[in-house]
């Protein structure tokens, strides 16, 4: 059995049709902040049954294993609804509703329920229907194209812009946003989460830049193409970034370099000197390993940083005071964010065993052991093997 989880969150009740990326990761946000978030989980599906008690996603949750295909499955799923704040589906439009759980069938059992509903390209427009992923979703949305870096071919995070910046945060922002309105007015709702709309609203910033007079072009921009913003190669092999931006800081980057007054480094706006810069300091970034100008640059405000994968990052000094990243059951994952003063000590949770929960879930449902047996006898629950 999954622990209770203390945080905000307590007391908010979050139902979740397991699936892949964006509503999972949606659905560990909340249970970080102490949220109940019961995941539905589907015989031989996505989610927990796919990565076992790996799937970061899922911890602090509690598990039911249910064949969302069995006659009357769905009659227990609203069961379950009744006692919920919100639920969390991830499927095509229409897959839903197809099961019978669609918006109209839950919010019928739960008026004050807030419907999650989190997709790529939204519940409507000529794409709904259609497959994509992470980059698909920003390569329309405008958020891929600028980045990358002159030249060369824009470059995604994997899955960072899209299914989490677009997608999971804004699914869950959103869901916070229902349930208060539903708390104050007695109304649930719909949440149509698009990660291509959470991934225009990201670009709101660079649009502002924009309108400002930055160009709206790769490696041209003031935040992407000048030598003082970008990373650098190591004598061995390993990388450093560098976001010198306003004059103070620019100005100790170069003294802690020796190279004050270098009239090639003076900050310009003025294009055509930032490749031989950007050479210059490449050759002398180059001279030195990663951990040389670690200590040049330690402590001060020059915005430099190395650029450390998550297990060499799990050990840095400052992340480590932080215990930004913690190790549970073998698995290294990031600490939850943000930090509350009124709960400081977050501490990574559990992840459930696939469909562990069955039971205690039935029962906050009021489902009695002999009922609740007899939802496994139809196959309709599958408990773990």
């Amino acid at each position: 059995m999954t622990a209770k989880r203390q945080g905000p969150l307590a007391g908010i009740r979050i139902l979740e049709i397991a699936g892949i990326g964006p509503g999972p990761f949606a659905g560990m946000l909340l249970a970080d902040m102490g949220a109940e978030v019961i995941v539905v989980e589907r015989p031989g599906g996505a989610g927990t049954l796919s990565l076992g008690r790996k799937a970061i996603y899922n911890r602090g949750k509690q598990s039911i294993c249910v064949d969302l295909k069995a006659p009357r499955a769905a009659d227990l799923v609203l069961r379950l609804v009744a006692g919920s704040d919100a639920l969390i589906e991830g499927m095509r439009p229409g897959a839903m509703e197809r099961l019978g759980l669609g918006p109209e069938a839950c919010l019928a059992r739960q008026p004050k329920l807030v419907y999650g509903r989190m997709t790529g390209w939204g519940q409507d427009g000529p794409w709904a229907p259609c497959a994509g992923h992470d980059i698909d979703y920003i390569a329309l949305s405008g958020a891929l194209w600028y980045s990358g870096q002159a030249g060369g071919s824009p470059v995604a995070p994997p899955t960072l812009v899209g299914d989490l910046g677009g997608g999971a945060l804004y699914l869950a922002l959103g869901i916070l946003a229902g349930i208060l309105h539903a708390r104050a007015s007695g109304e649930g709702q719909v949440i149509d989460a698009a990660i291509v709309d959470g991934s225009a609203n990201l670009m709101n910033l660079l649009l502002a830049f924009a309108a400002g007079g930055m160009p709206m072009e790769r490696g041209k921009g003031w935040i992407d193409g000048p030598y003082w913003y970008g990373t650098y190669r190591c004598a061995d092999g390993r990388y450093l970034a560098v976001g010198s931006i306003e004059p103070q800081f620019h100005a100790e980057f170069l003294r802690r370099l020796g190279l004050d007054g270098d009239p090639l480094l003076a900050q310009s706006l003025d294009d055509s000197t930032w490749a031989a810069a950007r050479a210059r300091l490449a050759g002398i970034f180059a001279a030195e390993p990663q951990d040389h100008w670690c200590r040049v640059f330690d402590g001060s405000d020059a915005c430099v940083a190395p650029v450390l994968d998550p297990y060499q990052a799990a050990g840095h000094p400052h992340l480590a005071a932080r215990r930004v990243y913690q190790t549970r059951d073998g698995v290294l994952q990031a600490a939850p964010a943000p930090r509350f003063s009124a709960f400081p000590d977050a501490e990574v949770a559990e992840v459930p065993a696939p469909g562990g929960d069955w039971r205690e879930i039935m029962g906050t449902a009021g489902i009695a052991a002999a009922e609740a047996d007899s939802w496994v006898d139809a196959g309709v629950v599958r408990p773990p093997a």
